[in-house]
């Protein structure tokens, strides 16, 4: 019980202090002012090529989407994912002690033995595939779509819908990204944050106001054309949990046929069946899924 005591008392400590010197030093690993970089640069490409005209600058929600997106990259880490993260990575390392094993064991390839940027595009392509399957289950899973639909509950597409999201979202992503990182090891802060970063700007483009689909390369790269009809609020007829699952890569919807471009989907309704009554606010999203009123996709 102490070791775990002991896991909460420092994953806030270090959090903390990590948050603090993200904010008043500047680096290039550095996720606070990248975050606010990306989304700026995003923002700008939004007002400067405009799929939607008649969209404001100041789209619906966009000030919820800004809470959320700052909120979600790093006060939720210090409320509570960090410490999840570090209590599950100890509870698995038990585990495997008490039959003998230790992660080592599952380690398949180490990135520092392969040829410099090999191994970085082994880890992504391996982790983003995990994220498209657990996307999939976000959808497919009855009580995963109730924490999902905060994120499907936008009406107007923009950067920062890209991380407005229920907080037990990244607790689900995170315990099935584990599997990718147990297996490919030997990477530094740096590896790290070009992925990071690259799935940040691809992930902000993919919602935001631009009518892209990087022409051949959309079959390698989720774009907003066809991510907007991820957020359709009515499926297709044979894909009746949604379509369109991919982060950064829509290779995965093309190989695995969940990929769904009928036309040109500039003006077409967003949201989900029933959002009608979904609530407006930040507290209330948050409490949605709890509540005995919710229902069920």
């Amino acid at each position: 019980m102490d070791k775990y005591l002991n896991i909460l008392k420092d994953s806030y400590q270090g959090y903390f202090n990590y948050l603090l010197d993200e904010i008043t030093r500047f680096h290039w690993e550095n996720y606070f002012y990248g975050l606010i970089l990306v989304s700026l640069v995003v923002w700008g490409l939004e007002l400067l090529f405009p799929w939607r005209k008649n969209q404001k600058v100041f789209r619906k929600d966009f000030w919820l989407d800004t809470f959320y997106m700052f909120f979600n990259f790093f006060l939720l880490n210090l409320i509570v994912l960090i410490f999840l993260s570090n209590t599950a990575e100890a509870l698995f390392n038990d585990a495997l002690g008490l039959i003998g094993l230790q992660v080592s064991d599952f380690q398949l390839v180490n990135a520092d033995a392969l040829p410099y940027g090999l191994g970085l595009v082994l880890f992504f392509l391996v982790s983003d595939f995990v994220q498209w399957n657990t996307h999939r289950l976000l959808h497919r899973v009855p009580v995963f779509w109730n924490f999902h639909k905060v994120h499907h509950s936008v009406k107007e597409m923009g950067f920062a819908a890209h991380l407005r999201y229920h907080w037990m979202e990244p607790v689900v992503y995170k315990s099935l990204l584990y599997i990718p990182l147990a297996i490919i090891g030997g990477f530094d802060v740096a590896d790290v944050a070009i992925v990071h970063f690259f799935a940040l700007t691809v992930g902000h483009l993919n919602h935001a106001n631009l009518g892209w689909d990087y022409g051949v390369l959309k079959y390698i790269f989720n774009n907003p054309k066809m991510h907007i009809w991820h957020h359709a609020k009515v499926a297709p007829k044979n894909h009746r949990y949604g379509v369109n699952y991919g982060l950064t890569l829509s290779l995965w919807d093309y190989l695995f046929g969940t990929n769904h471009i009928p036309h040109d989907g500039r003006d077409i309704e967003l949201g989900f069946e029933g959002d009608e009554t979904f609530p407006k606010d930040f507290f209330k999203q948050e409490t949605y899924p709890l509540s005995n009123k919710r229902k069920t996709k």
